[in-house]
Order: structure tokens, then sequence, then C-alpha cells
């Protein structure tokens, strides 16, 4: 491969939510946990999966407390961590200070013991002097041999290391956790009496905040131990619960993760930059308290980390993410997956001399075709018209010839300039061979009515000889439908023809019968890819490039919005048979703006391609920078395609 280059590490993990979610589910035939079955907590015991989980019995139906729901701590087992079975009640109100329920259990088994923390409410209604952290004791989860109030202050969630660190038991615990801010806090015992011993607590409480690490990145972030902390060659790692915007009505709760020094568990060392999951699922959405997904326990088996998760306070889920990929994350300097930006961008850039691309040349289609890379790009000149120029490369990095007039410019009153000065043309092609034609779809705006979705075509014949005969270009989306980012399949799925397009937020699929547009439009939304709130897609999706056909599915790049209006660039793996399933997404972006070139321009922060060849299994991204210049990057097939399947 000819050329130098850039290099940008991105570090990039999958998160697969288990096929059989919810995997503990209510049992109506089981009163005690017949309203709500969540937030579990595994250990592993001789190739046996012990589940501690939260048990949420029928309300009741009398007397002063009528409608009061009961939380007991149920117990299941399994041989594979995913098909549980024995369901049973385990630990239920005995004491004063638990007569309200029992909640959230964590276990660990520490020395030959298992130790079951849990939430033990005391006052109904509920209020945070009664809600605190009681332990349990059991060596074979059939019998309770001792039980004991920890604190005498509000807290929840406390979970326990599983070995002592520089002769110290460990545990954390968030403290405050119903009078926020809670504070995740570690707490170091001599001996495991003063686990529940008051005199040591009133010590340790007089001075609270000197143990307390703060993982927020914002005021308004609130923050509890999920799950007990899982020893590394790298440090201790600590799955916890991550709610952005807590003291508003637009909560996002999530699952992040921390690395933890692994002698100082104080110190952090390492953390996810966002969300691992959040509420994406409908078992996550609608529920008991919908929305919510919440980590409660975590096991690594075959260098998978799995997270344990309740999901809407209703059910036990469970999801994987691999661990060196997870932890390499966290780490700027390491390389999971190599980007390589072209030394040499931006490859294409405006030229004054052009008036027709004077101001913007970017967001370029792709396609190999005759031994050469052609390049279809959105130009601009300085009244803000868009048309479509012409480069070709024989490497993909030198593009050698680049034409002095446009390939292809407005022709129809749709992508007419209506507003002198206005946005107005033919914008962010995407360009697909079927057959002996290449098909055009482009965005045609007039600068009035809403963004439509046009197509043309042209004989690959034609094209090559550079004679611009494409048809007469027709509209394919409805109107007054804010509707873009389209591309057609380049081979049939199921006799028909599957389209891309994005809806306002929501990429779209739908198919159509035929490539006469005069005949077959786009009349449908079949819901694909949606924003994931939190993280750095959560605003709005849509496809950069067709997707283009692997052995492992067809492997589409796409464009993601965040919060800061930033545009980056994951990817998702779609299946062969049936592209309208998703068999894997991107958790982090591959590429994002960091450059100048990226970074500055006519809308900052912006990486957008709408073009991608391979060409001996490797990937070239072309994409527009800062909707200013256009931009190459490349990276391996292989790469991509083993951290998405």
């Amino acid at each position: 491969m000819c050329g130098s280059f850039a290099f940008a590490l991105k570090k990039m993990f999958t998160v697969r939510r288990s096929k059989h979610n919810p995997l503990l589910a209510p049992l109506h035939d089981h009163p005690w946990e017949a309203t709500a079955a969540f937030n579990w907590c595994p250990v592993v015991d001789k190739d046996i999966t012990h589940c501690v989980y939260r048990a949420v019995a029928l309300p009741e139906l009398m007397g002063s407390k009528s409608g009061f729901l009961m939380s007991t701590i149920g117990h299941a087992q399994s041989t594979d961590g995913e098909h549980f079975t024995d369901r049973k009640q385990l630990i239920v109100p005995e004491e004063e200070w638990e007569k309200f329920g029992c909640e959230d259990p964590r276990v660990t088994k520490f020395e030959g013991q298992n130790y079951i923390f849990y939430t033990a409410l005391s006052k109904y209604p509920f209020t945070a002097e009664g809600i605190k952290v009681a332990v349990a004791l059991t060596d074979d989860f059939e019998t309770i041999k001792e039980r004991h109030l920890v604190t005498f202050f509000n807290a929840k969630a406390m979970t326990m290391f599983p070995e002592r660190i520089n002769g110290k038991i460990c545990a954390f615990l968030t403290v405050h956790s119903d009078l926020p801010p809670s504070r995740i806090c570690l707490v170091q015992f001599d001996t495991i009496e003063e686990m529940w011993s008051p005199l040591f607590w009133e010590r340790w409480y007089s001075d609270y905040e000197k143990q307390a690490l703060d993982p927020r990145r914002f005021m308004n972030d609130h923050v509890e131990i999920g799950a007990p902390p899982i020893k590394t060659s790298e440090g201790w790692l600590l799955v916890y619960s991550h709610i952005q915007n807590y003291f508003t009505d637009k909560k996002i709760f999530g699952i992040e993760a921390l690395l933890l020094d692994i002698n100082d568990p104080r110190k952090i060392i390492g953390r996810t930059k966002g969300p691992l999951l959040i509420p994406e699922e409908s078992y996550e959405k609608i529920g008991q308290f919908p929305n919510i997904v919440f980590p409660s326990g975590a096991i690594v088996k075959d260098d998978k980390l799995y997270i344990y998760y309740g999901a809407t306070d209703t059910t036990c889920c469970r999801a994987s993410v691999g661990v060196k990929e997870l932890i390499d994350s966290m780490f700027p300097d390491r390389v999971a997956v190599q980007i390589k930006r072209y030394i040499d961008n931006p490859i294409i850039a405006p030229k004054p001399s052009h008036s027709w691309e004077a101001r913007a040349t970017f967001n370029p289609a792709a396609i190999d075709l005759g031994g050469r890379v052609h390049l279809l790009y959105r130009a601009m000149s300085m009244d803000n018209t868009s048309v479509i120029g012409y480069a070709s490369s024989a490497d993909g990095f030198h593009f050698d010839e680049r034409l002095d007039k446009p390939a292809y410019i407005p022709r129809e009153i749709f992508e007419a300039k209506l507003v002198p000065g206005g946005n107005s043309g033919c914008e962010d092609p995407r360009i697909v061979k079927i057959g002996e034609m290449l098909y055009m779809c482009y965005t045609a705006y007039d600068g009035i009515h809403s963004p439509h979705v046009a197509i043309t075509s042209i004989s690959a014949e034609d094209f090559l000889a550079k004679r611009w005969n494409w048809s007469k270009p027709i509209l394919i989306t409805p109107e007054n439908v804010d509707d873009k980012d389209t591309c057609i399949f380049p081979e049939k799925i199921h006799d028909k023809y599957m389209v891309l397009h994005r809806v306002e937020h929501t990429m779209c699929a739908d198919f159509l019968n035929s490539l006469d547009f005069e005949k077959d439009k786009i009349t449908r939304c079949i819901p694909m890819l949606t924003p994931r709130p939190g993280l750095w897609d959560g605003v709005k999706v849509g496809i950069a490039s067709p997707p283009f056909k692997t052995k492992k599915g067809w492997l589409l790049l796409y464009h993601g919005v965040s919060i800061t209006s930033t545009y980056r660039v994951g990817a998702v793996l779609l299946d062969l048979d049936d592209p309208t399933i998703i068999l894997g997404r991107t958790n982090a972006p591959i590429l994002a703006p960091e450059l100048a070139y990226e970074k500055l321009g006519q809308i900052p922060n912006v990486v957008f391609p709408c073009g991608v060849i391979e060409r001996d299994g490797i990937l070239f991204i072309y994409y527009g920078g800062g909707d200013s210049v256009v931009g190459v990057a490349t990276m391996k097939v292989d790469d991509l395609l083993r951290m998405l399947s």
C-alpha cells in the first residue's frame, strides 16, 4: 500500500446482550416473586453459578399496608450461567431493622464463606433513615447461619472484595444513596466482626468522605455501586451504575466500569468513556419502572466479562464484553483497532479558481470500478449551491484526476435555489452498482421545503467514459418528511431491493419491488437503528456509506451525532439473509474529529463518510471533514468484523 499515514488509535468493543434475556422474570406461581425478580448477583462454586436476586411479592390487599410490595431475596442456580432453575426464597425479614423488606443483594465468596450484602428496610412509608445495609452469611445457599445490620446511616449497595488487600478486608458501599449526592466509598476492616461493629462504623462515618471516589462527570450525575469488584492483571474492575441528568426528568440510566489500582482501590486508573449499556431493548424500556438498567453482579469466564443486571426493576438480564477490549478502551495509548488517516489529508480541498467548488468540497461517494477509485463529492459555491464533483485515483490515496466541471448539477425545481444565497442543490451522494448500472442517491434541497432524496442512474460504460448521461432524477421519499442519507443495497434481498434511509433521527429500511422509481418509492420507515441517549450517537443516526457484503454479514458504517453536535462514525453488522437484523454495533466510534481539518470548517467537529471501498481486505473510508474538505482513512476489514461478530 502506498502513502504515509497518521494513526488514530480507536479502542473498540461490542457489548452483547444474551439472546435469552430476560433470564429471570416474575413467576406468578410464586406469590413472593410474582411482581418482579431483578438486580441479581452471581457467584460461581464448583461449576455451579449461584445467583441471589431481589424478589417482589404481590401487593398487600388489606389493612394499613394495602398496596405494599414486600421485597425478599431469592436464589437460583445454573450450570451455564444463563438457564436458571431451583428458584427459592433465601432471605426473608426476621429482624426489626429489615421488617419492611430485603433488597438488591450482592454476594462475594471470601475465605470460604459467602457474604450476601443487601438493603434492609425498617420504615414504611420508606424514608432514607430506614434504608441501611445488612449482611447475611451462608455456606450452601440453603440456610442463613447468621445476619447482621451493618450501617446505622443511610447506605446501599455494599459489596466486598474477594480477597484481602494489604492484609485488610475491603468493601465498597454507596453512602447517602437516598440523600443525594451519594458517595461511593471504600471501607477497610481488620476483622470480619468489624463489619457489623457500631463502634467501628461510628469512627469510619465521622470521616467517610476521605474514603470516597467520585466517578461523576457532572454535578447532575448520580452513581451507585454495581457489582462486586473483579481482580484482573491490570487492576480491580468495578462495574457500577452511572445515571446522567439524575436531578431532572431526563434521567439516563447507564452501566459503566472503572479500573482501580490493585493495591489502592481508591485510585481510578482507567474508566469507560461512556455507558456500556443504556435501556434499548423492550424489556429494558417497559416494566415496573421504565428505562432502567442497573448492574448488580459480574463474573469473568473465558476472557469475557458477564454483567448481570436488572431491567426496569422487573427482570434479570445478562450481557457480555471482552475483558481485554474493555480495559484497552480505557487507555488512550493502546491499540485495539487501528484507524489510519492518510497523512496527506485532506485529499480534496476547495479550488478558488473553480467557482462551483470554491467554498467547500466534502462528503464523497466512492466506487471502485475499472481499476480506479472514483469519488463523487459534494462541492459548494460561494452562493451555497451544491453540485457533485468528480475525482479518481489508481491507489485510493493520490487523486491525480479531478475534473474542472461538475459531474452532476441541479436540474429540477425540487433542487433549484429558491432563497438567494441559501443552501440548495445536490448534497451528500451515495452510489452503488447493480448490474451494469450505477445508482446515485442524494439529498435534493431547494432551501425552503423539507429535504428529499432523489435518485438518478448512469451506465457503468458512460460513467467510465465520463459521459455524464445521468437519468432524470426522481424523488423517492414522501413530501413534508425530513428524509435523507439514503442508499440501495447492491443486490436483491429476497427478490426485493432494500433501501436504507433516515427519517428525522432514526435509520430506517424499506423494500421496493423494482428499480422503476416512477412506480416504486419509499413509503415506510422500518426502524433499523436508533440513537442511544447518553452515548456518542445519542441524538441522531444515519447511514454513512452503502453496505458491503462480507462472509459474516453486511458491514455498514453509520454516522452518529452527540448532544454536543459532534459527528462521529460507528459500524454495524447486519444479517446476511435478513439485513434488518443487527448482529453487532460498536459501542465506541471508529472515527471521531481529532485533527484541525475535522474540528474546524463550515461545521466544526464533523467526520462524515458517504463512500467506502474495500481492496485486499483493507477498508478505504472517504469522508468529509468539517463540512469543508475530503479525507481518507483505512482499516482492516477483519479487525472490524472481529469486533462486531
